[in-house]
């Protein structure tokens, strides 16, 4: 087996726990991870801002690693803040998807500088992301008015029994202009075409000197199973959806409350 060099890792419900922490095993395994010469990426749907303090708090500042936001929408390297890579959403689909949102009665969102964007500022599942974040919410009048500046993504945000026919509608109405796919169960990622973790992670290792073999993943929703299905070794969480466990090397016997990350990590990496 080649040896793992690039360690991607989802963080909500792979990495942090419910309470979004990183616990004290999972750090010390990532810390010895690195000790080993192992590049660690945060691969998240998360906005940039989203991920900063997390990457802060594992010291990947200090010992190198990247940022990989947006699901795939943009990499930077942790240690220098400079992009490595970026796919912004083409401003023409913000009012279209504003709209869409609009007929379907559920919430969309963006990023500004400090945090969240809607017009629904008290909607439950819209504070999940701010939760998920650590950002704040700022309710604006009119969303696709107020977004004049480039963005590498929109978030619809609904309840979970919804999740599936909103997804189908809107897979229908952008077919082949936007990507739209679920992060989580009441999370839709609208994308630039062909944006997703295995693509960005795939230029991240040819910068590298690298190859899929190199690279060991580990996710738990429908926007990781790309990245585990390519990565050399692909782990999905105890707590996985099923389409994702169906395309992993590896599935743990934890889920993320327990230390799965860890548990990979040991197996495959520290063995």
């Amino acid at each position: 087996m080649a040896e793992i060099k690039v360690l991607a890792l989802d963080l909500d419900g792979t990495l942090t726990n419910s309470q979004k922490e990183v616990t004290p095993r999972t750090r010390a395994a990532l810390d010895a991870a690195i000790a080993k010469g192992v590049t660690i990426v945060l691969a998240s749907g998360r906005p940039t801002a989203g991920v900063l303090p997390l990457a802060k708090e594992l010291g990947l500042d200090k010992k190198g690693g990247c940022i990989l936001s947006y699901n795939g929408g943009k990499i930077i390297d942790c240690r220098t803040g400079e992009t490595l890579y970026q796919k912004q959403l083409d401003a023409q689909y913000v009012p279209e998807l504003c709209a869409f949102a609009a007929a379907q009665n559920v919430t969309i969102i963006t990023y500004n500088k400090e945090g969240v964007v809607t017009e629904h500022p008290d909607d439950k599942w819209a504070l999940r992301e701010c939760f998920t974040c650590k950002l704040p919410m700022t309710g604006v009048d009119d969303l696709a008015k107020y977004v004049d500046y480039p963005i590498c993504k929109m978030l619809i945000t609904l309840d979970p029994a919804r999740r599936d026919e909103v997804w189908a509608a809107g897979k229908k109405q952008f077919d082949g202009r936007i990507d739209l796919y679920p992060s989580s169960p009441f999370f839709i990622e609208a994308v630039p075409l062909g944006v997703a973790k295995d693509g960005s992670l795939a230029a991240l290792l040819e910068h590298m000197g690298l190859g899929r073999e190199n690279l060991m993943a580990c996710g738990d929703g429908l926007n990781d199973r790309s990245m585990i299905a390519y990565a050399g070794v692909g782990v999905a969480m105890q707590n996985a959806e099923e389409p994702v466990k169906a395309v992993a090397d590896y599935v743990t016997a934890a889920d993320n409350d327990h230390d799965g990350v860890a548990e990979a990590v040991e197996k495959f990496i520290l063995k």
